[in-house]
């Protein structure tokens, strides 16, 4: 086997590992969430709690409303997205109020 034939088999086999590599990284990856809905297709009323000011949508028959709600108890009823924070107090026993 000359070295130029040897090169190339150890070039074939190097590519395979990083081949491989690169496809065990990406399974390990943390997968990029999909949001369904839109928030600005949300009617948000502006109302004061005891920590202050924040947002609420009671707007039940907007599908975009219904999505978020969806998405929120995937996640236990609360989220983080965009820099706002999402909280379903419907499942709070009023303790949100």
């Amino acid at each position: 086997m000359s070295s130029v034939d040897f090169l190339v088999k150890l070039r074939d086999a190097a590519q395979m590992m990083a081949d491989a590599t690169n496809e065990y990284l990406e399974r390990l990856a943390p997968k990029e969430e999909k949001h369904n809905w839109n928030p600005s297709a949300i009617l948000w009323k502006e109302a004061e709690g005891s920590k202050g000011l924040y947002e609420r949508s009671e707007d039940i028959n907007n599908l975009e409303f219904k999505a978020m709600l969806k998405d929120l108890a995937s996640h236990s009823g609360k989220m983080q997205r965009n820099g706002y924070f999402y909280l379903d107090i419907s499942k709070r026993n009023n303790c949100w109020s």
